[in-house]
Parts: C-alpha cells; sequence; structure tokens
C-alpha cells in the first residue's frame, strides 16, 4: 500500500423514487433540515455526516446506496484501487464546489465511491 491516506467514510448516498417522501423521512431520521435542497438532491448534514438523496439513482443508474470514502487525490486512489483489482465505473469528474467523485467495483461488483475536495 502506498502512503497515500484515506479521510473515512463521511458521506452515504441513497437512491430515492420519490425525493420529497424520502425527504420528510431522512430529516426526522437525522434531526436536521436538508442543508442542500434541488430537484435533482436532497442532502443533509448531521454529526459529520453526509447524506445524499438522488431522485431515480441520478445519471449513474444507482440502485443501492452508495459510501463514499474521502481522498486527499482521486487519481492516486483510483490508480491503486485499479492496480488491486477494483473495476473503475465512474472515473474522477467534478461535481461542482471543488468537489471530484469517481466510483469502482469490487471484485464482487460491490460500488465503492470516492470523493475528493480541492
Amino acid at each position: 500500500m502506498t502512503s497515500s491516506s484515506h479521510q473515512g467514510i463521511r458521506t452515504v448516498l441513497h437512491p430515492v423514487s420519490d425525493l420529497s417522501a424520502a425527504k420528510a423521512v431522512y430529516a426526522v431520521l437525522l434531526g436536521v433540515p436538508p442543508t442542500t435542497d434541488s430537484s435533482y438532491y436532497v442532502g443533509f448534514d448531521a454529526a459529520g455526516q453526509h447524506i445524499g438523496l438522488v431522485p431515480g439513482g441520478g445519471p449513474q443508474g444507482m440502485t443501492s446506496p452508495v459510501a463514499y470514502w474521502h481522498v486527499p487525490d482521486i487519481e492516486v486512489r483510483l490508480a491503486e484501487l485499479s492496480a488491486a483489482g477494483a473495476t473503475v465505473t465512474e472515473p474522477a469528474h467534478d461535481v461542482g464546489g471543488d468537489r471530484l467523485v469517481a466510483t469502482v467495483t469490487d471484485p464482487d461488483g460491490n460500488v465503492l465511491g470516492l470523493i475528493q475536495d480541492r
């Protein structure tokens, strides 16, 4: 393993079919109102965690929740994961707000997310 570190899982995105209904449930569950509230994404920040709701699984077509590891260098981590046997399914790309995201699948097809804040 190289010297690049990870900063842990701090973000989990959930695909939802009814954004309004899900927003109400998660607001009660987390005990806080959304910090981001749009027609394509609702995000909550609670106890150091970011929980996001993505209608219809978003452009990446999520079908189950995806945990995102925060890393200092997303390209280095993607290369390390590929060398270890993961498959890049969504290359690093800017999603706005100086944030890069990417996803890989492990050998069993589980989706793993990466986030780099610049």
